[in-house]
């Protein structure tokens, strides 16, 4: 064989000699990965490292700018993000986590309260906001007005657009339960065709589906949101493997690893219907007296059972 063509054929035999499963293996799967968690210790835990994590999401109460001791922790917690070069998710919520008993924001206060934390937020760096966390929800005062949760969008559409407009608005934010498709609808019906389109992205809880092993509620929001939107994408803003929460789910290390898995699987299932991202909730475990705990840790950041398998799962995943 001429020594020339003998050259040319060398790239086409060397991929030849690579494996299938390695040259597979080397395509990302193309939904981003996060982790929620609101402590900032999550930084200097090695673990976190090794995760090679580049996107946070972190709650803070609707009126954190009122609030000097919620502001400060908030710009302290996005602050060291930044530093650790993370892309910060921040997603308004209720200041009063009591079923029930939460104040819901007048428009007028919503706005004012809003404008001041975009404006300050995006100074330090954050681009993606949601609008109201887990709407529908009895621990949201949203959970029984989607017309309030509609006018909030707006708002924040405008206040988040006008000075970004690559930025991100999580419209709608809701839990898999029963009744959510029809807070879906209710909130749709309140935007205009324009607003609709608009309304871009949406948010979904999807614990049910995934420590209960079903599809059901997630492919019904995606199902529903897409009525409205046909190039409406999603994002997984809390999910995870529960360890512990109430008489359905004691205390257990192992089912929630396994439901790791599943949280996964169920990500990948929805792909091609448009889920782009998907944060786990939460790095920082609860005391084993707590009401419901997902962590990926223990309260000291000792390793949980289901830890070394996402930080292995994460490197298959875009970041």
């Amino acid at each position: 064989m001429p020594r020339m063509r003998f050259a040319l054929l060398l790239p086409i035999l060397a991929a030849l000699l690579v494996p299938a499963g390695a040259q597979a293996g080397s395509k990302k799967i193309p939904i981003r990965v996060g982790i929620s968690d609101q402590n900032v210790e999550m930084f200097d835990n090695p673990a976190y490292a090794e995760g090679g994590f580049r996107r946070v999401r972190y709650f803070i109460p609707w009126n954190a700018m009122s609030n000097k001791e919620q502001r400060l922790k908030a710009r302290a917690y996005v602050k060291r993000a930044r530093q650790e070069k993370q892309s910060v998710f921040l997603h308004l919520s209720t200041d009063d986590f009591r079923i029930k008993k939460g104040e819901l924001p007048t428009p007028r206060e919503y706005k004012r309260n809003a404008s001041r934390m975009v404006r300050y937020f995006r100074k330090l760096g954050v681009r993606d906001f949601g609008v109201w966390n887990e709407a529908n929800h009895a621990s949201q005062p949203t959970y029984r007005s989607p017309r309030r949760a509609s006018q909030y969008f707006k708002i924040m559409y405008r206040e988040v657009k006008k000075r970004c407009k690559s930025c991100h608005v999580v419209a709608l934010d809701v839990l898999d339960q029963r009744g959510v498709e029809t807070y879906m609808k209710r909130f749709y019906k309140e935007l205009s065709s324009t607003w609709r389109k608009r309304a871009r992205t949406v948010g979904m809880h999807n614990y049910g589906d995934v420590n209960r092993k079903r599809t059901k509620y997630t492919r019904s929001m995606i199902r529903t949101a897409k009525r409205y939107n046909k190039r409406t994408d999603f994002w997984l803003t809390e999910t995870g493997g529960i360890v512990n929460f109430g008489k359905s789910f004691p205390y257990s290390e192992s089912r929630a690893k396994s439901r790791l898995s599943t949280m996964f699987s169920l990500a990948n299932k929805f792909r091609r219907s448009g889920v782009e991202r998907l944060y786990i909730y939460n790095w920082k475990g609860a005391e084993r007296d707590a009401r419901f705990d997902a962590g990926l840790t223990n309260p000291d950041g000792s390793p949980r059972a289901g830890l070394d398998y996402v930080i292995k799962k994460v490197k298959r995943y875009l970041k």
